[in-house]
C-alpha cells in the first residue's frame, strides 16, 4: 500500500508540473495560432499534434535521443550545468508535457477561434489594448474549452506510460508513477498491488473526466 500512495504522489507531481507548462504553452500557442496568419501555420498543427498520435515509445525514444548525455540538448546541460534529465522526475514531467499537450493546445485553439471577433474589434474601437483585451475579453470568453483541455491534459499527464518508463525509468519512490507501478506490479505477479493501483488511477481519471465534461462549452450552451 505504501507503494501505491508513493506512486500516486509522485504521479500528481508530475502531472501538476506537466499541467503547469502546457498551460502556459498550450494556450500560448493555441492563441498564436488561432490568431496569426502565416505560411506554415497548417503544418505547425500538425507537428504540435503528432504526440497524440506518435506512439509513446517513439516518443520516449526521440526524448532520450535528445536529452541524454550523448544528445545535442542533454549533453549541454550535462555539461554546462550539471544537469542530467534521464532516469529523474523532471524528465518524467518533460515527457507527460510533451506527451499531454496537444489535449491542451487544440481544445485551447478552438476556444479561442470561437471567440466572436466583434467583440474583441469592439473593445479595440473603446482603446483597449491588445494585453487588456486578452486578459478582459478573449480569455474570459474562452476560459471554459482552455480549463477543459487543460483537465484532459492532466489526466493524460497522470497516465503516461510509455515515454515515461523510457526516459524515466522505474525507481521506486523516485521516479516510479502510477502506470509504470501498474506494470512492474503485473510483471511481478503482484496482484493485490495491481488491483489498487488500477483503482486508484481509474478513480482519479474518472472524476477528473467528469469535472471536463461538466466544464465544456456546449454543456454550458445546453443550460
Amino acid at each position: 500500500m505504501e507503494i501505491a500512495w508513493s506512486a500516486l504522489a509522485l504521479s500528481l507531481k508530475v502531472a501538476a508540473w506537466a499541467t503547469a507548462l502546457n498551460l502556459v504553452l498550450g494556450v500560448g500557442t493555441g492563441y498564436l495560432l488561432a490568431r496569426a496568419r502565416f505560411p506554415g501555420r497548417d503544418l505547425l498543427d500538425a507537428l504540435l499534434t503528432l504526440p497524440m498520435v506518435m506512439p509513446p515509445t517513439v516518443l520516449g525514444y526521440y526524448l532520450l535521443v535528445v536529452l541524454g548525455r550523448r544528445g545535442t540538448l542533454g549533453a549541454w546541460l550535462h555539461g554546462e550545468f550539471g544537469i542530467n534529465l534521464i532516469f529523474t522526475w523532471q524528465g518524467a514531467v518533460i515527457a507527460s508535457t510533451i506527451v499531454a499537450f496537444p489535449l491542451v493546445f487544440k481544445p485551447a485553439r478552438a476556444a479561442f477561434e470561437a471567440v466572436d471577433g466583434q467583440l474583441e474589434q469592439a473593445a479595440r474601437v473603446l482603446g483597449v489594448g491588445e494585453a487588456a483585451l486578452f486578459f478582459r475579453v478573449t480569455l474570459p470568453l474562452a476560459w471554459r474549452g482552455i480549463l477543459a483541455g487543460v483537465l484532459l491534459g492532466f489526466v493524460r499527464a497522470l497516465g503516461e506510460f510509455g515515454a515515461t518508463l523510457m526516459v524515466a525509468g522505474s525507481i521506486p519512490g523516485k521516479t516510479q508513477t502510477l502506470s509504470v507501478a501498474v506494470y512492474e506490479a503485473v510483471q511481478a505477479g503482484q496482484d493485490e498491488a495491481a488491483n489498487t493501483l488500477v483503482l486508484i488511477t481509474s478513480l482519479v481519471c474518472v472524476a477528473v473526466l467528469l469535472l471536463a465534461g461538466r466544464l465544456a462549452p456546449g454543456r454550458l450552451a445546453q443550460r
